[in-house]
This record gives structure tokens, C-alpha cells and sequence, in this order.
């Protein structure tokens, strides 16, 4: 596989040969770590510590007058940031506004997507999605006075981790009005084929909407070719914008003039939006679906994180992040599938079929095994029942770090280091 070796003067030779080595340097890694968690919350970008101190200032010199006179104005700051955000996407800078938080952009999503009529009613998600995803589509369910229980279809999953793609579309038929699912489960990390699922939606005369959470940032994305109707996604995984910071929607052109039915003054016209007038009048863009002010503190990080992206460039940051997933699962492969490591890799091996991190399995003591990482400086995270998540993440992880995890890994079962950490999760895993 890739002409890998067991060797660590083989992760050091593609270290020295990796186009994107610099990088790193770029970004506050934690002493004496290994940081394999950036799908859950990236490191701090140097440039995004820049943006936000930069945008502090202005608060502290210009005060409400940052909002027309701050670099960029923050009064539109939103549109900026989904202007940088786009490329990552394939979306044109109209279709994409950095707004809300995932879940709020879900609910404001859906509640103009989904248009049911008759017996076309039904939306369909998945069992293995991300809990919020199901919580919110439950809501508008029950908003509409709707039984999720008649009208949610969860695609079940035949080994409880990943999806089948046909299966997903068998279930596409005339009692279907809308479809929403991820791009990449977040527990096994299975990129799904959206393009395909597109394609079969829409000739059923379907919309279908997408979570890229775990994929934005990490996956090239081409919503306007494939013709996706909307997604949304976060800013803190893959695209480094600070925990909690805002997220983003898209919009397909196709729709701008669909009335966003969670409306909210921010999605007003901008240059009527001060006349206070109690009528919406939506933007015929993806600000439209924005609904409340942006938080200028909270978003200004993305304007240093988004333009390292924009330098490193998509296709070379999902070149080497195949790269460092294909190495860890070769070398767990070779050197902890056997007892009395038995592990094992829950994320599909086929490149086009995989996100940006690994599920590594274990039967038993896999969340004891987490913490034991942990204390030995590598930070993963853990998702029941057996999950522990390793995601190299191409901008700042190195493959002598990928290496150094499957020594540790080793060497706690080697040591049974793992039996002295209690068996209780913690409240954040």
C-alpha cells in the first residue's frame, strides 16, 4: 500500500517530502502532544489569533462604528467569510454566509426545505447521524404536527458503522419530501457518495439537503456541480476557527427565492435593513436563512483560519490526509491487529469512501485505552460503545506524530497501562 514500511524512517522520508510540511508551524500545537483531534475542535491558527485580536482592537478604538468602518466592516462579515468559505465547497460566494451554529442552520434549513404534500411527507435521515441532526428534524416534525414516528425514515445500517448508498436510494420514492444526511458519519468516518445521491434525489424529484461537518475543510466539495440543494457545516473541526465559532449554510442559486421560514432581521436586505420596516424582505442569497447578528468576536478568527485553507489549497490538503490515513491503517494493520492488541479499523479502506479520520476498534477497554493515550500526550477522542477516533489532520499533523501513535498504542498494551484509568466516561469524551 503506498510502498509503506513499518519503519519510522519511512514516515520521516514522506515527512521530508510533504508538500504542505510548513504549515505546521503555523498553528499553536500544544506542548509535548500529539493532536489527533482536529475533527472535533482544530488548533489555533496563528492567523486566526491575529484576525481576532485585530478585530478586539477595532471594538476598543472604533466602537459601533466598527460595524461600517472595521477592516472588514463588520456589518458584513458574514458574507465575507462565506466568500472564503465557498471555494471549499465548490459554491459560488453568493450561496454561502457564515451564520448561526450548526444545529440553528439545520432548523432554518429544513423548515423552508421540507414542503410536504399529501402523502409526500416523509423525511429521510439515518440511524448512525449525529444526534443533533435527528433532534432538530424531530422538531419540525412535531412543528408541523407531523409523527416522526410514521414520518422520519432512518436508514439502517447492516453493520453499525457505515451506509449503503443503494440502500439509501431504494428508500427514495413517492411518499418522499426531503432528504437529509451526512457526508461523513462521524463515528466511522465513511465519506458518502453525495454526488450519486444527488443525482438519484433529483430524479425523484427529492430535495436533499447535507451535513459536512466532518468533511468541510478536509474534503473537496463540489456543491454546484453535483447540484446539491443545501448543507450546512461548522467552523471549528477541520477549518480551525476557535470552539464555538460560527458556521455556515449553503443555498443553492435554484432556491434564493424560497421564503426562509425562520426569518430573523439580519436576513433582510442589507441596504434596508435600518428602516425598521415589520415586513421581511429576504436577501435573494444564502443570507437570507441568516437570523440573528453575527457575533463579530466569535467569527473574526475565520478570517485568518479560512485564508490558510485558500493558501494550502483543497486538493493537496485531501492528498495528504488519504496519505496519513492510509499509513495508520497500514501500520495498524501490521502491528496491532494481532492479539493481544486486537484492534481494528472501522472506516472504510477505499480512499474515495473515507473522511479525514480513522475509527480504530477494540472490543473491550477501548475508552481505557483513549485515556491512556492521553496521558501520554496524544489526544484523540472516544464514541461509544468502542470507538476510538484518530484524525491526522493534513495542515498540522506529521507522519513520524501518525508513527508515534501506534508505538503508544503498543506500548500501553504491551504495559496494560490502560487498567489503571477508571471504566466511566467522562462528561465530554
Amino acid at each position: 500500500m503506498n510502498g509503506f514500511t513499518i519503519t519510522k524512517s519511512c514516515a520521516l522520508q514522506m515527512d521530508h517530502e510533504d508538500p504542505l510540511r510548513g504549515f505546521g508551524r503555523r498553528f499553536y500545537i500544544p506542548q509535548n502532544t500529539i493532536y489527533m483531534d482536529g475533527n472535533s475542535l482544530g488548533l489555533l491558527p496563528r492567523a486566526a489569533e491575529t484576525s481576532l485580536l485585530h478585530t478586539l482592537n477595532e471594538w476598543k478604538t472604533l466602537g459601533i462604528r466598527g460595524w461600517l468602518d472595521g477592516e472588514p466592516p463588520w456589518f458584513y462579515l458574514a458574507e465575507r467569510l462565506g466568500a472564503m468559505a465557498a471555494p471549499l465547497v465548490g459554491a459560488a460566494p453568493e450561496e454561502v454566509i457564515a451564520t448561526g451554529t450548526t444545529t440553528v442552520n439545520i432548523h432554518a434549513l429544513i423548515s423552508s426545505f421540507y414542503q410536504p404534500q399529501g402523502k409526500k411527507r416523509k423525511i429521510i435521515a439515518d440511524e448512525l447521524d449525529f444526534p443533533t441532526d435527528i433532534y432538530a428534524i424531530k422538531s419540525q416534525l412535531a412543528l408541523r404536527g407531523m409523527d416522526a414516528h410514521t414520518d422520519l425514515e432512518l436508514i439502517p445500517s447492516a453493520d453499525g458503522r457505515c451506509l449503503d448508498e443503494e440502500r439509501i436510494i431504494a428508500c427514495m420514492n413517492e411518499e418522499t419530501a426531503l432528504v437529509f444526511l451526512p457526508s461523513v458519519l462521524y463515528r466511522s468516518g465513511q465519506l458518502l457518495d453525495l454526488a450519486r445521491l444527488v443525482r438519484a434525489a433529483h430524479d425523484r424529484g427529492i430535495p436533499i439537503g447535507f451535513d459536512c461537518a466532518h468533511s468541510a475543510g478536509a474534503v473537496p466539495h463540489h456543491f454546484d456541480q453535483w447540484g446539491v440543494d443545501f448543507a450546512v457545516w461548522c467552523g471549528y473541526k477541520y477549518l480551525n476557527g476557535g470552539p464555538g465559532c460560527c458556521a455556515f449554510l449553503y443555498v443553492n442559486r435554484n432556491y434564493f427565492a424560497l421564503q426562509p421560514m425562520l426569518s430573523g432581521w439580519f436576513g433582510n436586505v442589507k441596504e434596508r435593513q435600518f428602516d425598521m420596516r415589520l415586513d421581511f424582505e429576504p436577501q435573494h442569497s444564502a443570507g437570507g436563512w441568516q437570523i440573528s447578528s453575527p457575533g463579530i468576536l466569535g467569527s473574526s478568527t475565520l478570517l485568518g483560519a479560512l485564508g490558510i485553507h485558500a493558501e494550502a489549497g483543497m486538493e493537496a490538503i485531501r492528498s495528504k490526509s488519504l496519505l496519513l490515513t492510509s499509513y495508520f491503517i497500514y501500520l495498524a494493520d501490521q502491528l496491532l491487529a494481532e492479539a493481544p492488541y486486537s484492534f481494528r479499523i472501522g472506516t472504510p479502506r477505499e480512499p474515495q469512501r473515507r473522511g479525514g479520520h480513522i475509527a480504530l476498534e477494540r472490543e473491550e477497554e477501548a475508552w481505557r485505552i483513549c485515556e491512556a493515550l492521553k496521558v501520554r500526550g496524544v489526544v484523540p477522542d472516544f464514541r461509544p460503545p468502542n470507538i476510538i477516533r484518530i484524525a491526522p489532520v493534513a495542515l498540522y499533523n506529521t507522519f513520524a506524530e501518525v508513527w508515534r501513535v501506534v508505538q503508544h498504542l503498543r506500548e500501553i498494551m504491551d504495559r496494560e497501562e490502560y487498567k489503571k484509568f477508571s471504566q466511566q466516561r467522562k462528561a465530554i469524551s
